[in-house]
């Protein structure tokens, strides 16, 4: 992983502010980061969950795979992609610089030993981060990685990924499922919207996208 050749402004080894790691993607949140959520340094409404079993692409390998478990991320703005929450476009800058996660500090675009290091660390899940949490948020975790699986709608698309009407019906009804359970989480339980990205992962329909392309073009 080099970002060196895809930055013509890049000389030196030195960081240049040039944004091209931040707008790459927001970091993977490992075991050293959790201090910062706890402490509310970053919000659990910053973060997102990727679920496992969910295609990914890795910047080591350049390919897109599905995740063997489950991990946090920091989101990415809204209509712009992976493009980092805490990236000012206009300053060249970092908003939560001093607080930034691990792989934030170990990247370095001219060296990537450090931060190819960070990789193998373990990445903190939703259970570390909810030990404190109403029992309620785990029971609601439960109950929709039952019902909205990843693995059961992989296995609907992967033998045909062109979709028939079978399958169709069977997404529809899964992406209906993770709606209403979103909105009944946000009626019944009072959690705030913005939480959840982080409780249930991204929306169905934005991971049904992810792995209908995936399978597509492997």
């Amino acid at each position: 992983m080099n970002l060196l050749s895809e930055d013509p402004r890049w000389r030196g080894s030195v960081c240049r502010r040039c944004g091209t790691c931040c707008k790459k993607g927001g970091p993977s949140l490992h075991l050293e980061d959790q201090g910062l959520v706890e402490s509310g340094r970053i919000p659990l409404s910053a973060l997102v969950t990727i679920r496992k079993g969910e295609f990914v692409y890795d910047g080591r390998t350049g390919r897109v795979h599905r995740t063997e478990r489950e991990f946090i991320r920091i989101q990415g703005k809204e209509n712009i992609g992976w493009e980092c929450l805490y990236w000012n476009e206009p300053a060249h800058s970092c908003t939560i610089y001093p607080d930034r996660p691990i792989e934030c500090r170990a990247l370095a675009c001219w060296d990537t030993t450090a931060i190819e290091a960070i990789y193998e660390n373990p990445r903190v899940t939703r259970a570390e981060l909810l030990k404190n949490a109403p029992s309620q948020w785990v029971e609601l975790i439960r109950i929709h990685e039952e019902t909205c699986s990843i693995d059961r709608l992989v296995g609907w698309l992967e033998p045909n990924p062109d979709v028939d009407l079978l399958q169709m019906s069977c997404l529809q009804e899964m992406m209906a499922l993770d709606s209403h359970y979103r909105s009944l989480t946000v009626e019944r339980s009072r959690i705030h919207p913005n939480l959840l990205p982080f409780l249930f992962g991204r929306p169905l329909p934005e991971v049904i996208r992810q792995v209908w392309a995936a399978l597509r073009h492997p």
